[in-house]
């Protein structure tokens, strides 16, 4: 194996959004350092099965649903 091609593997603790800390080993920031989450599984409707309203002012999804109206989407 090659030498010095590799990240630096380290301990670093996680923020979660509500307010539990857990340890892991990260190539992210250097030992010691703790990352604060805006988003994690405890709270993604993607995880939580939760039913988010996709926010859209005239975009891209309206666009999409005045086209296919009639589909029945």
């Amino acid at each position: 194996m090659k030498k010095d091609i590799h990240p630096d593997y380290h301990l670093i603790e996680v923020k979660m959004t509500d307010g539990t800390l857990y340890q892991t080993r990260s190539t992210w920031g250097s030992e010691g350092d703790s990352m604060s989450l805006d988003i994690d599984p405890t709270t993604h409707p993607a995880w939580t099965g939760g039913s988010a309203r996709l926010m859209d002012a005239g975009g891209r999804v309206s666009k999409f649903k005045n086209k296919y109206a009639g589909l029945g989407f």
